[in-house]
């Protein structure tokens, strides 16, 4: 039995609970700087690049007629941004490229399921597969050209023909890569063909399929910009074609610089995705 003298002992003993809160304050300026160090880490390389790229033409170990300075190139790319002309070149190259990336996933996605699911189309598809994925897109062009024109016909088409590639074949593998074991599982389970597929075999084949249209994003750009420097009266690729005869060398780089961006940021939008749709997954990287 305890004594009344001891409880105010017994309760002074208690480490109190009040105080310990404002030591999580600091948790968020710790997160804050955590984000900033990574983003300052993640930069070092381009910051190094723009460096090289400012001070290299300056110091003369570059013909700055052949390559300006960074700042030179971004100061034309600002004039560019305020005339307009640069955003009716990239609205004309992201509709072109974009089109055909659609196009591309709508089709080669459900091809490529099929494919991967049923060996004896697998069988019969093969050697056509094998003939045009080691035919070069841009080879094409001159035939897409002559079949289609000069319009815009022919220019998406290309870049269909550029996607369809990485998205179909790695669809294709992602689907022959699920896990035996999964499939034998769900197999005792009862699951059905359909429900099989649904539930096992697309989830599983899921990250493969968004390396594809990745991979894809990349190419539709690409492709595209090739496409541009023929027969064409906008876009980036027309762009970096007009000014390279014009010798207006910065408004070349700010074009090339324009497309890097493009892919950076349809990159991006492409991982977001696939994290949506792979939410499953969990990430082992440190």
């Amino acid at each position: 039995m305890v004594d009344i003298a001891e409880r105010p002992a017994a309760a002074a003993a208690r480490p109190a609970l009040s105080p310990a809160a404002p030591a999580a304050a600091p948790a968020l300026p710790g997160r804050l700087l955590g984000l900033g160090g990574r983003a300052l880490h993640r930069s070092v390389a381009l910051l190094a690049l723009a460096a090289v790229w400012e001070t290299a033409p300056r110091a003369g170990l570059v013909d700055r007629v052949f390559l300006p300075p960074l700042s030179e190139v971004l100061t034309a790319w600002w004039t560019l941004l305020r005339n307009g002309q640069l955003a009716d070149h990239v609205g004309a190259s992201l509709t072109r490229s974009l089109t055909g990336l659609a196009l591309a996933v709508a089709a080669a996605i459900p091809l490529g399921l099929l494919i991967g699911w049923y060996r004896p189309l697998a069988d019969l598809l093969s050697p056509l597969l094998e003939v045009f994925r080691n035919t070069a897109a841009l080879a094409l062009l001159p035939v897409f050209v002559l079949i289609l024109g000069l319009g815009e016909t022919s220019k998406i088409a290309l870049v269909v023909y550029a996607c369809s590639w990485p998205i179909l074949l790695n669809t294709i593998a992602g689907v022959k890569g699920v896990d035996p074991l999964l499939v034998r599982s769900a197999r005792s389970m009862g699951l059905n063909h359909l429900r099989l597929f649904q539930k096992v075999i697309l989830p599983a084949a899921v990250p493969t399929i968004f390396t594809g249209v990745r991979l894809a994003g990349a190419y539709s750009i690409l492709v595209l910009v090739a496409a541009e420097m023929v027969g064409a009266k906008a876009g980036l690729g027309y762009l970096i074609n007009y000014a390279q005869y014009n010798f207006a060398i910065p408004d070349m780089y700010a074009g090339i610089i324009t497309i890097s961006a493009i892919g950076l940021v349809v990159n991006q939008l492409l991982v977001a995705g696939e994290r949506r749709f792979s939410t499953w997954r969990v990430d082992v990287t440190a």
